[in-house]
């Protein structure tokens, strides 16, 4: 694998599985942009600051970002003990807002992948609403749509997540076909980051237990990045519309 040459921008990339997408890009040859809400405590080709809930801060960002961009790589997050606001603005309506600003910029061959989440394994039990929102055509018409279809704070961060499975597998083959530009997603299992003990209060200690026998111990980081860097490599060129498990076989347990 190699990404020799590529202009990438990471969002979320001052810290967990966006640092360690940024750093492994670097070495493999990439120029990293990093966006994140927070100051870089890596070293990046250049960097961001921006708070990804704002439309119109996201506008601003994009003014600063290169104006040929080979790869995106959506890994900033919330999780689900934030406010059900801002987990629908940053983890769905900020990524999706991003994303479809700079796939103008990016030529054929070029990657886009989202980091979704093992907890959008169950998608299918909710796909017409998901498609439903898939379908609004910005920013503030998403927020109108989830006006009228309040999401609860006990679920939201499962349903952005499924929600962002759903947009990105159908927004992947028009894509593809229309720009030459590939979507995918990469579904973490638990991972070892600065958040996770917010995942076990969002979970509750009995559905943290209940999945406890479903996996040999939570992720790393650094086993994340490899996935997400191949994606937006060359040899990844004929993967679109993919959400690919990286989970230590957490999900397959579900079959």
């Amino acid at each position: 694998m190699s990404l020799q040459g590529k202009t990438i921008v990471v969002t979320g990339a001052c810290s967990g599985i966006g640092a360690e997408t940024a750093r492994l890009m670097r070495l493999q040859g990439a120029r990293v942009i990093g966006v994140d809400r927070n100051d870089p405590m890596l070293t990046l080709d250049g960097f961001v600051k921006v708070d990804l809930s704002e439309q119109a801060a996201i506008d601003d960002a994009v003014r600063q970002l290169p104006e040929r961009i080979d790869a995106l790589a959506n890994v900033a997050g919330v999780p689900g003990t934030a406010p059900a606001d801002a987990v629908a603005r940053v983890n769905y309506l900020g990524l999706r807002h991003l994303t479809e600003k700079l796939v103008p910029r990016m030529s054929a061959g070029a990657s886009v992948v989202n980091v979704s989440s093992i907890l959008g394994y169950f998608y299918r039990d909710r796909l017409d609403l998901h498609k439903a929102l898939a379908e609004t055509p910005g920013f503030e018409a998403g927020l109108a749509w989830l006006a009228r279809h309040p999401v609860p704070q006990a679920t939201c961060y499962e349903y952005f997540k499924e929600a962002l499975i759903v947009w990105s597998t159908q927004r992947a083959f028009p894509l593809f076909q229309k720009h030459g530009v590939r979507m995918n997603c990469v579904a973490p299992g638990p991972v070892f980051t600065p958040i996770l003990g917010e995942f076990v209060k969002q979970l509750g200690e009995a559905r943290v237990q209940a999945d406890a026998s479903r996996m040999l111990r939570p992720g790393f980081a650094d086993e994340m990045a490899p996935v997400i860097a191949w994606l937006c490599s060359d040899d990844a060129r004929w993967i679109v519309g993919a959400n690919v498990p990286v989970d230590g076989g957490f999900a397959a347990t579900y079959l």
